[in-house]
């Protein structure tokens, strides 16, 4: 995984690579079938067969044989391919070592925001009851959320509920934005605090909007 614009480090580490001569290996990197990303040839990096879009993006260490990838963008994303192949005395070279890292790009969604869409008149202490109709968003993230749900409390009790979701993906960018709706009947007189939830995925978490206090 790599945050959006900045370095992706994609690990080509094979056993016994301390004791491997650069001069004798040429080190191959490639995405899906078509794209080479780097080249090193016999200790000295090779530009000629590269892909356009990763001319002067690229860096390879040999100490940790890792790729540098340089402002990596949602386009970046896919699987890529190590290929090691040594020189041999006699014979042809011989293919010594071959990986693929999965590379995900990640962007920070914004913190989630609860706007009152309607207010009005309708939290007077006189009325029995409170209908809000609640909207919350978050922007500028990936990838793609995987719901936002609402929690509402009051007394000891919490409930989560879920909304009218809607998800955009920004046409330039790539960037998702979202934004969930909710109508709710909140009680007059009791103390309610409304917060909203965008789940992120497993591994990623969650976020959490200041909460709306009635």
């Amino acid at each position: 995984k790599s945050f959006l614009n900045h370095t992706a480090y994609l690990s080509c580490f094979f056993a016994n690579s301390h004791t491997a001569d650069i001069k004798d290996l040429r080190v191959f990197w490639q995405k899906g079938t078509d794209e080479v990303v780097h080249e090193v040839y016999h200790g000295q990096e090779k530009h000629d067969n590269l892909s356009p879009k990763y001319i002067n993006r690229t860096k390879m260490d040999m100490d940790k044989w890792t790729l540098q990838l340089f402002n990596a963008g949602i386009v970046d994303e896919g699987q890529y391919t190590c290929i090691i192949i040594q020189r041999r005395d006699e014979g042809s070279p011989q293919v010594i070592h071959k990986s693929e890292c999965l590379l995900h790009i990640i962007a920070n969604y914004s913190q989630p925001e609860i706007a009152l869409l309607h207010n009005g008149e309708q939290m007077a202490a006189h009325w029995p009851d409170n209908n809000l109709n609640l909207s919350c968003s978050s922007s500028g993230g990936y990838p793609e959320p995987e719901q936002m749900t609402w929690l509402i409390s009051h007394e000891n009790t919490t409930r989560r509920l879920t909304g009218h979701t809607d998800v955009s993906q920004d046409a330039a960018t790539k960037l998702y934005n979202v934004t969930s709706k909710l109508n709710i009947l909140v009680p007059a007189n009791i103390f309610t605090n409304i917060s909203c939830l965008l789940h992120l995925g497993d591994q990623l978490g969650s976020l959490v909007s200041v909460p709306l206090s009635i």
